[in-house]
C-alpha cells in the first residue's frame, strides 16, 4: 500500500471520500428538486475515476467529438451536446453519438435542424438572457456582443418550429441566488416560448457544493419553476461542482532564488503547464503548509520549472523558510485544472493519483516521454 509521502512528485490526487461526498449532495438535490443534473467534461475529463462517479449519474455534457466519445464510452448515460459550431466533417458524428444536441445560432439550426431531427437527437437552441453575474470577463458569456446563444430580440417572438429545449449558460462558480437572477431574466424574456418545449439546460456554474452554498435555496428555487411548467425536464450541466476541492497538486521545492528581495521557490510543476488557469483566471490556490500572512515571517513566490518568465504566482508565508525538499500542497486542483495542462517546453507532466477511501493510493496515469512525442505526431 503506497501512502502519499512515498509518490514522487508532482502529482495530482483525487480523493475517494471527498468525491463521494460531492455526488451525494448532487444527488440530494437531483432527488429533492425532481432536476437532471449531469457531469460537464469540460471540468473533469479523469475517467478512470468515472467507476465512483456511475454509481450516481451517468449523463454527461460534451463540447467537442472527444468529450463526447469519452462520455460514451465511460460514462453511457444521455449524451447532451453544445458547441459553438457545427461543421459538414463533424455534425454526422455529434448526431451519431448525441441525444440532445444544443445549436448556438439560427444560422447552424437552419442548417442542420432538419438532419437533426431525423436522426432522432432532441434539439436545443441556447439563449442569451444578457443578464451578467460574473465578475470576471473572460468567464462571461452574457457580456455585450457575445457569440454565445441567440437573443429574444433576434428571435422576434418566434421559436423555430422543431425546437425542443432551449438552453442557457450565464454562471460562473455562482450562487443559487445568482441563479435566481438569470432565470427571471431567462423567464421573462423566452418564457412565452416554454409551451412549445420538452426541457430546458440551465446550464453550468452551480457550485452547490461550496461550503456556504445555500442548497435548501437552490432546492426551493427549482421546485418552483417545475410547479409552473411541470411538462419541462429541466437539466443543469455544473462543472466544478462535481469534482470540488476533490483533489491536490503536491510538489517539491527545487531551489529557492532570491532577487531584489524577493523569494521565489521553484517547484517541480508549471503553472503555466499544470495549473494554467491560475495564470488565466488569475486567482492563487491555498497551500496547506502557508499560514495567514504576518510581520516577519518568511515570504515566497512560487515559480515554475518552465522557462516562461511568467510562470509564477504568488505571494505566501511560511512559518519556516523554504528550502529544496521541501513539499507543497497546492489545495483543489482537480476541477478543471487537470483538463487544461499542456506539456510545454516538454516539462514532465503531473501523475494522476487516487487515494481510496482506506487511504490506499493507486496510479490511475502516469506520463512519460511517449506521451510527450506523440502529442506532436
Amino acid at each position: 500500500m503506497m501512502t502519499q509521502n512515498q509518490l514522487p512528485t508532482p502529482y495530482y490526487i483525487v480523493y475517494e471520500n471527498r468525491m463521494r461526498r460531492n455526488l451525494e449532495l448532487i444527488s440530494r438535490v437531483e432527488r429533492e428538486a425532481g432536476v437532471n443534473i449531469i457531469m460537464a467534461f469540460k471540468a473533469n475529463a479523469l475517467w478512470r475515476s468515472f467507476p465512483i462517479v456511475r454509481e450516481y449519474n451517468r449523463d454527461f455534457t460534451a463540447s467537442s467529438l472527444n468529450e463526447l466519445r469519452l462520455g460514451n464510452e465511460e460514462l453511457g448515460g444521455e449524451a447532451h451536446v453544445y458547441c459553438p459550431v457545427y461543421t459538414e466533417a463533424t455534425i454526422g458524428e455529434f448526431l451519431l453519438r448525441a441525444s440532445h444536441l444544443t445549436f448556438n445560432s439560427l444560422n447552424q439550426w437552419e442548417r442542420y435542424g432538419a438532419r437533426t431531427l431525423e436522426a432522432g437527437v432532441s434539439p436545443g437552441l441556447r439563449v442569451n438572457p444578457q443578464c451578467s453575474v460574473i465578475d470576471t470577463e473572460i468567464y462571461n458569456p452574457a457580456l455585450p456582443g457575445s457569440r454565445f446563444g441567440v437573443t429574444a430580440e433576434q428571435l422576434g417572438g418566434e421559436l423555430p418550429e422543431g425546437i425542443e429545449g432551449l438552453h442557457f449558460h450565464a454562471l460562473c462558480e455562482s450562487s443559487s441566488y445568482d441563479l435566481e437572477k438569470v432565470l427571471a431574466a431567462f423567464e421573462g424574456q423566452f418564457g412565452r416560448y416554454f409551451k412549445q418545449l420538452k426541457w430546458v439546460n440551465f446550464g453550468g456554474g452551480h457550485l452547490m457544493t461550496r461550503e456556504g452554498y445555500d442548497v435548501d435555496h437552490l432546492i426551493g428555487l427549482l421546485r418552483d419553476f417545475r410547479s409552473r411548467y411541470p411538462w419541462l425536464k429541466v437539466v443543469m450541466e455544473p462543472g466544478s461542482a462535481w469534482m470540488w476541492r476533490t483533489g491536490d497538486l503536491i510538489t517539491e521545492v527545487l531551489d529557492v532564488v532570491d532577487n531584489q528581495g524577493i523569494k521565489t521557490a521553484i517547484i517541480d510543476a508549471s503553472f503555466a503547464c499544470h495549473m494554467p488557469d491560475c495564470l488565466e483566471m488569475p486567482y492563487k490556490p491555498a497551500i496547506s503548509e502557508s499560514v495567514d500572512e504576518a510581520e516577519g515571517l518568511p515570504r515566497y513566490r512560487l515559480g515554475g520549472n518552465s522557462c516562461l518568465s511568467g510562470d509564477y504566482v504568488g505571494d505566501w508565508w511560511f512559518k519556516e523558510p523554504l528550502k529544496a525538499g521541501d513539499r507543497l500542497t497546492l489545495e483543489d486542483m482537480n476541477h478543471y485544472t487537470t483538463v487544461k495542462t499542456t506539456m510545454f517546453n516538454g516539462i514532465q507532466h503531473p501523475a494522476m493519483v487516487l487515494c481510496d477511501t482506506n487511504g490506499k493510493c493507486t496510479y490511475l496515469r502516469r506520463f512519460d516521454y511517449e506521451d510527450y512525442k506523440h502529442r506532436m505526431s
